[in-house]
């Protein structure tokens, strides 16, 4: 099968999860082209059966703003044509699903059909789908395309809600690679961390405002009055700089590291206890999702579609969303009682494993491009 995808190629679980899923799907055997403005970050190297194309972007005075989304079109008119591609696959709805619809209007007057499936990854629907200027645009684009995925069943039923639509969208989750996201022997980096034997709470985000980076440091200023503790903070975004404020404002300024973005989250993880998620919104949660793959319990907000990633009092604690005291107590509970804690690590590389791993959620991408070409 040829399979177009486009993503944005940025930092994000969108294009996260939209390249490993190419790499998984080219490794199955199928010739995947990404076509996107940017080589995705995630991959990175040569692989087998993969093609990038770049979308270019005119420079003419005449345009003041980006004219991004028609390129887009014009380049996916050209991939399908001239790579005889079977389905284009897009992440996030705007402005890949309506790039993607007017691609198939040219491509339909020159008598060459493509089928459209757009997986819907969370802010495209519960924050940019409900502005008023772009829901016209997003309701029509979603209802147009040949199939909808989404990510979680919370997902779904805002999609359908929030845009008044009436079809099929189907569930498909998030995945990882439990062979490439595993406890891993990361002792070294663990001393780095934490030289006098502390125990290590990490977080991994974009550092937007949505993800409360604020209120991790405040969940580990309380950790670290009962418990000799580190805090790693993995990312980089708007709100780092308000983090590392309140940091020196508490005086904790030495027990908390900022990295910056990372590549080697694996070993990260595995050289750490407790991943913090205290989210206002996660449509799934992909970072505690590759958190628990090593043996790390999470605990999270109980917003969206967490708490169908990680089950409370098995692979971690779920707290309401701004319960800081909350998060903290549980932090504190697992981190001092050793059996409680093995019993709650190994749930979570179990749960990645035997419910979201790449063995068993590609090939649902998989029967769904067969059942969407075969007309369903």
């Amino acid at each position: 099968m040829k399979i177009g995808i486009t993503c944005f190629p940025t930092y994000g679980g969108s294009g996260v999860v939209a390249t490993e899923l190419g790499k998984e799907l080219a490794a199955r055997g199928h010739e995947v082209h990404f076509i996107s403005y940017a080589l995705p970050f995630r991959l990175d190297g040569f692989h087998q059966n993969i093609v990038f194309h770049e979308v270019e972007l005119p420079d003419y005075p005449l345009f003041e703003d980006s004219l991004y989304s028609l390129s887009l079109t014009s380049k996916m008119v050209d991939v399908v044509l001239y790579d005889e591609l079977d389905i284009l696959h897009v992440h996030y709805a705007i402005p890949h699903a309506s790039s993607a619809y007017n691609a198939k209007l040219i491509l339909n007057e020159q008598g060459r059909d493509i089928k459209i499936i757009t997986t819907l990854h969370g802010t495209d629907i519960t924050l940019i789908g409900l502005d008023p200027t772009l829901l016209p645009l997003v309701r029509f684009s979603i209802d147009k395309s040949d199939g909808v995925t989404a990510v979680s069943r919370f997902l779904r039923e805002k999609t359908l809600t929030n845009l008044g639509l009436d079809r099929e969208v189907e569930v498909i989750p998030n995945f990882v690679n439990v062979d490439q996201w595993r406890p891993q022997d990361a002792t070294r980096l663990r001393e780095q961390f934490a030289p006098n034997g502390e125990k290590v709470l990490v977080h991994a985000s974009n550092f937007r405002p949505v993800k409360r980076v604020v209120d991790v440091v405040r969940v580990f200023a309380q950790v670290r009055e009962k418990v000799p503790a580190k805090l790693v903070m993995v990312g980089d975004g708007p709100d780092r700089a308000e983090a590392e404020r309140l940091c020196r404002e508490l005086e904790i300024v030495a027990d908390v590291r900022f990295l910056g973005k990372q590549d080697a989250l694996p070993e990260i993880l595995s050289a750490s206890d407790l991943f913090l998620m205290p989210s206002q919104s996660e449509s799934f949660g992909l970072s505690a999702l590759e958190a628990m793959a090593c043996g790390v319990p999470v605990l999270s907000s109980s917003v969206g579609g967490l708490p169908e990633v990680n089950v409370h009092g098995t692979t971690g604690y779920i707290s309401e969303f701004g319960d800081i005291d909350r998060m903290a107590r549980y932090a504190i509970e697992l981190l001092t009682e050793p059996k409680r804690y093995a019993r709650f690590s190994a749930a979570a590389r179990d749960r990645a494993v035997k419910n979201f791993s790449a063995d068993d959620v590609v090939p649902q991408y998989e029967r769904y491009y067969a059942k969407i070409l075969a007309g369903g």
